[in-house]
């Protein structure tokens, strides 16, 4: 074995080489506690300007650097009452105060509007004020959230540290069948990882499948690796990444050199067949409780719900809309839809998806966070079942702590809307070939 061998540098994952950089360092190691330069900040107005503010003036200083934040108003749009109106109030001056010109005031959810404005390209290093801020990692980027102190604290330094994590591989095989879509991979990986999976790890996706999947699909993957419980979900970046961000008028960059190496060390690697992959739904009240929907009793269902960063994206209405084409919402139950964003609402109003839907009996929301947070309109009462395509479930997440809210794919919320119970999209998507 010769002296080089020997010594040759262990091989890096993709979150150790973004850590790397960020850290001013040649390499990093698992474990290692390093202090990173902040690349991009994003807040929004209910953990944001509200919280980090009487902080920052109680420190006696202003942001680091205005142009490195994006804030979005998202959770309390549009104002239902005074004290909605007040905390978008605050907002809206905070970001005048700071010379915050990256505000987004009701454009949309912010983990949407970020890359749809083009701030994120492969390599970059970001921490947003938000659980679902693994969605980042969908374009390369190490993106996790914190809470408002630590936020605080980045808004006033530009830095962090972070323990340099470990690398769980989740590899995908084959293609999804017809109605099979990301949000049902991340419903499976749920049930069979469980909540705490992740282990507050890095979470990495690749595999043949994601090369079919879109930016937005993607997208999906990443975000809800936080109910794996890891700290990011990365994808490294490929020639759809690339121009996705090209389309946003953003900069891809480097982005050919974002991959991990292939003997890199990884703290497990599991494997799955998208291929046999059925339509998933979540039972009451966790994520966790996935399996297929043809195992699930037909529960008759009160209110649908296509919403949320993980549910609403335009992807997310064409699925719907290929299902509702020609049908309508079952008498029974009520349809809710809140586009992700403004440019998603006027891109399916450009395409017709959005007449498709509003035909069917469906009722158009604002964009924003919603009742998947259990803000304004389309919250539930004590009793009601719910059908969501948000990534969450949780016991009064969207309403009364005595409502049951089941978790499915766009496509399988728009089937059991049209049915009045908990449905397999798969038979009318076939139907619907014939229309």
């Amino acid at each position: 074995m010769s002296d080089q061998t020997l010594h040759a540098p262990a091989r890096q994952t993709l979150a150790e080489k973004i850590i790397a950089r960020a850290a001013g360092h040649s390499r990093v190691t698992a474990g290692e506690i390093v202090t990173c330069n902040v690349d991009l900040a994003m807040i929004h107005d209910s953990g944001g300007p509200r919280r980090v503010k009487p902080m920052l003036e109680r420190l006696g200083v202003k942001v680091w650097d205005p142009a490195k934040i994006v804030l979005v108003s998202d959770h309390y749009v549009p104002a239902v009452d005074a004290q909605s109106a007040a905390i978008l109030k605050l907002t809206r001056d905070w970001a005048r105060d700071q010379e915050i010109e990256k505000f987004y005031d009701q454009q949309g959810i912010c983990h949407v509007v970020l890359p749809e404005r083009g701030h994120l390209a492969p390599g970059m290093f970001v921490v947003g004020g938000d659980s679902h801020s693994p969605t980042g990692g969908a374009y390369g980027a190490y993106m996790f959230g914190v809470g408002a102190t630590d936020m605080a604290g980045v808004l006033a330094t530009g830095e962090t540290w972070i323990k340099v994590p470990e690398t769980i591989l989740l590899r995908w095989h084959g293609s999804l069948g017809e109605g099979v879509t990301a949000k049902d991979m991340m419903l499976k990986l749920c049930a069979t990882l469980g909540m705490d999976g992740g282990d507050y790890q890095a979470i990495e996706y690749c595999g043949p499948t994601l090369a079919g999947l879109s930016m937005q699909e993607r997208m999906t993957l990443s975000n809800m690796a936080a109910e794996l419980g890891a700290q990011t979900g990365l994808i490294a970046p490929d020639e759809v990444t690339a121009r996705a961000i090209t389309d946003a008028v953003g900069d891809p960059g480097d982005w050919k050199n974002w991959s991990g190496d292939e003997d890199a060390t990884y703290r497990a690697i599991h494997d799955f067949d998208a291929a046999e992959l059925p339509p998933q739904i979540a039972a009451p009240h966790s994520p966790a409780n996935a399996g297929s929907v043809e195992d699930v009793e037909k529960v008759a269902v009160d209110q649908c719900y296509i919403g949320a960063c993980t549910g609403a994206k335009l992807v997310d209405l064409h699925a719907a809309a290929r299902v509702l084409k020609g049908r309508k919402v079952a008498s029974n139950t009520r349809l809710m839809i809140a586009p992700a964003s403004t440019q998603t609402t006027a891109a399916a109003a450009s395409d017709g998806s959005l007449a498709t839907l509003t035909e069917a009996g469906a009722i158009l929301l604002p964009s924003g966070c919603g009742a998947c947070a259990g803000y304004g309109a389309g919250v539930l009462a004590e009793g009601e079942v719910c059908m969501a395509s948000t990534a969450r479930n949780f016991k009064g997440r969207m309403g009364s702590r005595e409502s049951l809210v089941y978790l499915g794919s766009p496509f399988s919320v728009a089937a059991t809307a049209v049915m009045g119970h908990i449905a397999d999209p798969r038979p009318l998507l076939a139907e619907g070939s014939e229309l």
